[in-house]
């Protein structure tokens, strides 16, 4: 990866530009049988299409807050690059009441209904399926984005030294997020080509780190299993298997 990069925008531009093609998040839902997989190319236009969104049609800036009420799913890794890409804070498991904007689950709707900004809702449902009907009071994300352009570019250059996250009580910049990725890779043994299979929660640093952003950082690729309990040591096995797992962090 570049070691100029210093957001973790930069990090998947860098991705991107070293080989599109290849798997970057493995989506497993064990509860309903769902597998998604995304290359850096397709990852990435989904984070242009949210970013234009975000920036765009609900006027979010650099340094803004959006709670983030997401479980680990590939839209919440989506999401979380989005922010990035603009400047904006990812609150993650925030409190919506503080934030200028939230995006939410189908779980967390009347707990995101105390943000009095701009309201987005996801169904999370396979191939990014919407609601039946849009939630009283959100937009519904996947009528939303698929109008949006496919090329990103901010209205103001992103700054590194800016917050970027906060999890779980700790704040970051952009630089500190990356560096920290950086440094999880290194301690998960993480290479370019690695696959880290992982069953973590989108709740804590670690979750966030091993779900997305330290495979990011080191050229490797993520298979991010939410309800892995579900499975039997056999059943993780043959996943194990199947997928060339190479780290696991779960």
């Amino acid at each position: 990866m570049n070691a100029s990069d210093r957001t973790p925008a930069d990090l998947l531009r860098s991705a991107l530009a070293a080989d599109p093609a290849r798997p970057l998040v493995t989506f497993y839902d064990d509860a309903t049988g769902e597998r998604v997989e995304l290359s850096v190319a397709t990852f990435a236009n989904w984070v242009a299409k949210t970013a234009n969104l975000l920036q765009g049609d609900l006027a979010a800036e650099p340094g803004d807050r959006l709670a983030l009420l997401l479980p680990a799913h590939w839209q919440s890794a989506v999401w979380l690059l989005a922010c990035s890409s603009v400047g904006v804070v990812a609150d993650v498991q925030g409190d919506p009441a503080s934030a200028d904007l939230v995006v939410s689950g189908p779980d967390t709707l009347d707990r995101a209904r105390a943000c009095r900004g701009e309201r987005i809702a996801l169904a999370l449902r396979p191939l990014g399926g919407r609601f039946p009907q849009a939630p009283e009071g959100f937009a519904d994300y996947a009528v939303e984005v698929p109008g949006q352009g496919d090329r990103f570019a901010p209205y103001a250059p992103v700054d590194p030294a800016a917050p970027a996250l906060a999890v779980a009580g700790t704040e970051l910049t952009a630089d500190q997020v990356v560096a920290r990725a950086r440094q999880d890779a290194a301690e998960l043994g993480l290479t370019p080509g690695s696959r880290l299979l992982t069953g973590r929660a989108y709740d804590s640093w670690e979750g966030l780190s091993t779900g997305l952003l330290a495979p990011l950082a080191s050229g490797g690729s993520v298979v991010l299993c939410r309800h892995l309990d579900h499975l039997d040591e056999a059943a993780l096995a043959r996943r194990v298997e199947s997928e060339r797992i190479s780290n696991t962090a779960v």
